[in-house]
């Protein structure tokens, strides 16, 4: 005579915890093709049905609703609109607003899609033949759209090209500001980096409208020289800076050692976010950066 083997007591344990779900067990005999599709009430099985022999357990999905599951470009659009109005910071932010911003960069640096920004960055250039891709020339930087595959892991395309600042940490505030006559004389203009990967260069330009009988606009150019020093991190070092027309250096003669040392990128920079329009950067100095991709060319 054949004895009913007892339940296992695998299966008692897990019933208080099928009571408080939403599950769906499915039984099948390997003798039939028969199935039997319940809630959770396993003792409802009639007799003689064989103890399960493969248990597919289905968990409904939920969503998790939790605060804070943004994407990348949810995150984008509010930070954008805590930017309004603070004209990237440089002359210096509440507070409260500063909190905000720098909580919005660390959630965007949190889904950095780059983790690795500086991989291969000194042999890109060498790895690709050129006729095989569509080349597209600018100022100070050379860019490929590959048309051979997926190549998301040489990130360092992304790095490359014109960018201009929309936010910085850095500040000019108090007497410097007065001695360098941003307060009414001068106004501050845009901001643009020119990354040229091919050969390790960086073109900082930073424009200045200045008011008065003859009004013009200037610019200060810097160059600097970096290397990869990590996977994420590039070490940085000044070349040498000019100031043009030379209207705008007689304005800023006596005071050019504080210009520069404002602006000059000596050290390193740690690249905490990049994708195709947006480009996060923490320095040596504890200095944030904010980029945006830009279409304009600088020389």
């Amino acid at each position: 005579m054949l004895v009913q083997p007892p339940i296992p007591t695998f299966h008692t344990n897990i019933l208080p915890l099928l009571r408080t779900t939403n599950m769906v067990i499915t039984h099948t005999s390997p003798s039939t093709t028969h199935q039997k599709t319940q809630s959770s009430r396993l003792g409802e099985c009639p007799p003689g049905f064989r103890p399960i022999h493969r248990v597919r357990v289905r968990v409904a999905e939920q969503t998790s609703g939790l605060v804070g599951d943004e994407t990348p470009t949810q995150i984008k659009t509010e930070l954008y609109q805590a930017l309004q109005g603070i004209n990237r910071g440089i002359f210096g932010v509440p507070s409260a607003k500063k909190s905000e911003i720098e909580g919005l960069v660390e959630q965007l640096e949190s889904q950095n899609p780059t983790p690795d920004p500086t991989v291969n960055l000194e042999k890109v250039y060498s790895m690709f033949d050129p006729s095989s891709c569509l080349e597209r020339m600018r100022v100070e930087t050379v860019s490929y759209e590959f048309h051979l595959g997926n190549f998301d892991t040489f990130y360092n395309w992304k790095v490359g090209g014109c960018w201009k600042l929309v936010y910085s940490t850095i500040t000019i505030l108090g007497s410097r500001r007065t001695k360098l006559g941003l307060r009414d004389f001068i106004s501050l203009g845009d901001f643009y980096q020119n990354i040229d990967v091919a050969k390790g260069k960086a073109v900082n330009v930073i424009e200045f409208n200045v008011r008065g009988l003859n009004l013009f606009n200037g610019r200060l150019t810097i160059v600097a020289s970096f290397k990869k020093a990590s996977k994420s991190r590039v070490d940085i070092s000044y070349d040498n800076s000019t100031i043009t027309p030379v209207q705008l250096m007689n304005v800023f003669r006596k005071n050019y050692d504080i210009l520069l040392g404002i602006f000059n990128p000596d050290g390193w920079l740690e690249i905490t976010y990049v994708d195709d329009t947006v480009r996060i950067g923490r320095d040596d100095k504890g200095n944030i950066f904010i980029l945006e991709r830009s279409e304009e060319i600088m020389i």
